[in-house]
């Protein structure tokens, strides 16, 4: 597992690590890298975007594109991410689970070779329940943004 240092106190990630910190597995992982995490603030994370993924078969057939709420799913995972890393819970079991998203907007579509670049920084931050500010970039060019709610808890009980 590679986990880098940086200045500042910011830090790299490799898939391993985002793995070590998300539950999520193929095909609803959607975060690759962590370029960079600052905990407590922000982080900056990367999404390989290709043509094997599955969803590009039926959205849309001779002009794939990303589905925007995947966009949104790929900036809540980096956000899950930040959030599990700020707050000391990486391989805790704790699941970071949506509440609420506002003002999503979608810019440009997303195509298969795309480099998506997520940018997510903390708004508020509790212990349970964090806002988040997030932004999707293909080569420094806006591709969606949104903000978002997200609560940190305990699985479901099996049962």
């Amino acid at each position: 597992m590679t986990v880098g240092g940086s200045e500042g106190g910011a830090r790299t990630l490799d898939v391993r690590a985002v793995m070590a910190a998300l539950p999520h597995r193929y095909p609803m992982l959607l975060v690759d890298r962590v370029e960079r995490l600052e905990p407590d603030k922000s982080i900056t994370a990367i999404k390989a975007v290709t043509i094997n993924e599955g969803f590009f078969a039926g959205h849309f057939p001779g002009r794939p594109i990303m589905p925007g709420v995947l966009i949104v799913e790929a900036l809540a995972q980096a956000a899950g991410v930040l959030a599990v890393e700020s707050l000391g819970l990486a391989g805790s079991g704790k699941l970071v689970y949506f509440m609420a998203i506002d003002g999503a907007k979608f810019r440009t579509p997303v195509e298969p070779g795309c480099l998506l670049t997520l940018e997510v920084e903390f708004l508020q931050k509790r212990s349970s329940v964090c806002k988040f500010a997030g932004r999707a970039l293909i080569d420094g060019k806006l591709a969606a943004e949104a903000n978002f709610t997200a609560m940190i808890a305990d699985p479901p009980a099996a049962g």
